[in-house]
């Protein structure tokens, strides 16, 4: 039999499944040899997708199919890694996470990273692994990138994962502030081929304008462009909104009261008496095309403003996004053909959470009293939590699906934290930034070796511009001993005597499966994940079944997906807004108190401030810190500092002169460049890059390159006290030819002052 399985694994075959590194899921077409995938290309006949797939997920294998990959559980000792049995791992973690339990739960943490995100079991397993041990010490990329929308999002709509999105089939007017879809996709939603549809929209007369401190590929490919100072976004949408306003009080017509009164409430206390006038001085948008942008919106039979990451990562996001959900609500926009509209999936997702409390924690934070926000503390106090002495002191740490070295603010400080504590374990694919300070690193599998599910946003939520699901098989077994992360957490719950979700029947349940499953696989024959594993299609397939969706086998059979029913405007006012009343907020009190405390002050700070300002970029080949280990997304070898070319005149600086980029947590080393697409004032510098002392990625460690969020602050009086989120945009900064010789350092610990120290654009090795 085991012959037989491995002649029909070696024939060549063509498998549909789809991609899992980013929102869009594309559709694709795995040509496999020998069970390994030898080639992926687009899915030209899937329901949604239809053909279209993006350089970084077509050319994603050179990333799984590294000889970096990890394939065995590794032990630091000293400087080294060796490799370990998973039994001896598991035991030496389970007494850690024990010993420390025994204390207090919340000293064991766990940090939460996107790729969790894009299946379904692995977070659903981590949580449960937390869950058991009885922790609420939860941090997540989102206070990176938009925690600021899940903030805003419970106190508007009752739930922080309520966002509504822009009706792209219907809409007449639309406004994108801080995204560039055709680089990085839209932020929670599913939109395929973001060029080709921005193209559509405008032969179709959609009005589309970017507002953005640079004139982004989106922008060029579609719509207008309006420059906005790095930071002010808040200050366009007080314009905007008052400019609603003054024609609502003067012409009347504009603010469906009736429709307000009966699905709405608090519309006294909106925010007013920011002219476009006084927002001009500060966001560099002129008052006569405020009012031209106003004025188009007003008249669109269907309008939708949309913010992302460029306004999250600020430091009035969740303000941002309370104004922006206000104008769209009292407009008409809201739950409108041509407007925005909120998605449902193939569960109520968020009445299951408003239920049972799931995603609603209003527990707080050791340090700073911050309330989590998806049941999660911020990012940026993860080092004082481990480096303040205490009860609850964070001694554990778990990392899963992220590398928060690179991607959180201030990583020479995080590093100094993650060096003092008793534990500190990996999951991951590849030796990261982060795995290299773990104390024990474990092996997962890829997205392509794993049955799954679209993740959360289109199961759950229906995030989705056309819906569909659809289910994947395993197409690749697993090399060594990779294990999936939902059969890992299981195998940790067990190891620190803390049961998933507290429950030994649970746990005992679930260990059943997962042996009755390794038994049927040795039965036929099938060496397919040799060590013992749950039964993830069985898992999914009881997932599909309590939604009424049928079956795995009979999804996966639909290899192209499963087209849903459309969204419908009209389905969610009045019937899934899930405050206690049932109405949308229009002026929560925190949201309030926290505009009428600093808005008048963020306005005089930005009147006092006219020098640089940072703000980060995404390439085209690169997905946040880990596609750089595949030489195809790096061959520039580092990242630059782009800069105006008058601002470049000023200092004097030609292209490829190595300068230094300041702020007031660090300073970092590159070469600059000219990107005349800039805002003058304006600096952006790339994300994801600093490898140099990943020594087990072997390419992405050979890169230069400087790790942007150096440059940005941490700890409790640094982050945003609504959301959580740390300021990695619009950063003030000053940049001047470089001096000195290069001191070829990563960066760091702090000095003596608690200044980190210069990070440089340096080779890894001399």
């Amino acid at each position: 039999m085991t012959t037989l399985w491995s002649l029909a694994m070696s024939a060549r075959r063509t498998e549909t499944t789809f991609c899992r590194i980013c929102e869009a899921l594309c559709g694709l077409e795995a040509v496999i040899e020998n069970d390994r995938i030898v080639e992926l290309r687009p899915d030209e006949s899937h329901v949604a997708t239809s053909g279209y797939g993006c350089v970084k997920g077509l050319k994603q294998l050179g990333i799984y199919h590294s000889p970096d990959r990890l394939t065995h559980p590794l032990k630091r000792v000293g400087d080294d890694f060796v490799r370990i049995s998973w039994t001896q791992a598991l035991r030496e973690i389970g007494e850690k996470v024990a010993a420390n339990r025994a204390i207090h739960p919340d000293r064991i943490a766990m940090y939460v990273g996107t790729a969790a995100g894009f299946g379904v079991l692995h977070p659903i397993f981590a949580q449960g692994f937390m869950a058991g041990v009885g922790s609420k010490s939860m941090y997540s990329s989102s206070t990176q990138d938009c925690a600021s929308k899940f903030a805003a999002a419970e106190r508007l709509y009752g739930f922080p994962f309520t966002q509504p999105f822009p009706d792209l089939d219907r809409v007449k007017a639309l406004y994108v502030v801080g995204a560039n879809p055709a680089i990085s996709k839209w932020a929670f939603l599913q939109v395929s081929n973001p060029i080709a549809r921005l193209k559509e929209l405008e032969r179709r007369g959609t009005k589309i304008v970017f507002v953005d401190p640079r004139r982004t590929e989106s922008a060029k490919v579609a719509g207008s462009h309006v420059f906005i100072r790095p930071d002010t976004d808040i200050f366009f949408y007080l314009a905007f909104l008052h400019e609603v306003l003054r024609r609502e009080r003067e012409q009347g017509g504009i603010v469906d009261h009736a429709r307000v009164g009966r699905f709405m409430k608090n519309y006294e206390g909106v925010v007013g008496g920011w002219s476009p006038e006084r927002c001009a001085e500060v966001t560099g948008i002129p008052a006569e095309r405020m009012r031209e942008l106003v004025g188009d919106y007003l008249a669109a039979e269907g309008a939708a403003l949309y913010l992302s990451t460029g306004v999250n990562m600020g430091s009035h996001g969740a303000l941002c996004f309370w104004l922006q959900e206000v104008i769209n609500a009292i407009t008409g926009n809201l739950d409108r053909p041509g407007g925005t509209l909120v998605g449902q999936g193939v569960m109520d997702f968020p009445a299951f959470g408003k239920k049972t409390g799931t995603l609603l924690r209003t527990d707080r934070s050791r340090v700073g009293n911050f309330k989590s926000t998806n049941d999660t503390f911020p990012g940026g106090i993860l080092a004082d939590e481990i480096l303040t002495p205490g009860e609850r002191q964070v001694r554990a740490l778990f990392v899963t699906g992220g590398n928060p070295l690179l991607t959180m603010a201030n990583a020479g400080r995080l590093k100094k934290a993650f060096s003092e504590l008793e534990l500190l374990v990996c999951l991951d694919i590849q030796m990261s930034e982060t795995a290299h300070l773990a104390h024990y690193v474990l092996p997962c599998t890829s997205p392509f070796q794993r049955p799954d599910l679209p993740f959360v946003f289109p199961l759950m939520l229906g995030m989705q511009s056309k819906p569909y699901l659809q289910a994947t098989r395993a197409l690749e077994a697993p090399r060594g001993e990779q294990r999936d992360e939902a059969t890992i957490y299981l195998e940790l719950a067990r190891a620190s005597g803390a049961p998933v979700w507290g429950s030994w029947a649970a746990q005992r349940s679930f260990e059943a499966l997962r042996d009755g499953a390794t038994l049927a696989r040795k039965v036929r024959g099938k060496p397919r994940g040799g060590l013992p594993s749950l039964p993830q299609e069985l898992l999914l397939d009881g997932i599909l079944r309590a939604t009424g969706q049928g079956g795995f086998s009979k999804l996966a059979g639909e290899t192209h997906g499963r087209l849903r029913p459309p969204h419908g405007p009209g389905t969610f006012l009045g019937e899934r807004v899930l405050t206690d009343d049932g109405k949308m907020d229009l002026a929560p009190d925190d949201l309030r108190r926290r505009a009428e405390d600093v808005l008048e002050a963020s306005f005089a700070h930005e009147m006092g401030h006219r020098g640089l300002k940072l703000i980060t970029r995404r390439s085209i080949t690169t997905h946040n810190s880990w596609t750089h280990n595949h030489e195809p997304f790096v061959r520039e070898r580092t990242n630059h500092l782009y800069m105006h070319p008058d601002d470049m005149r000023a200092r004097d600086l030609e292209a490829g002169d190595l300068v230094d980029v300041t702020s007031a947590t660090a300073s970092v080393r590159l070469p600059v460049r000219a990107l005349a697409d800039l805002m003058p004032s304006v600096v952006a510098l790339p994300h994801g890059w600093g490898h140099q002392h990943a020594k087990g990625m072997r390419t992405a460690s050979a890169t230069r390159g400087v790790n942007v969020n150096l440059l940005a602050a941490d700890g409790p009086d640094r982050i945003n006290p609504i959301s959580g989120m740390a300021r990695l945009t619009g950063i003030p900064v000053e940049v001047e030819k470089a001096k000195g010789p290069q001191a070829h350092t990563w960066s760091g610990l702090p000095d003596e002052s608690g200044r980190t120290t210069r990070s440089e654009a340096a080779p890894a090795a001399e």
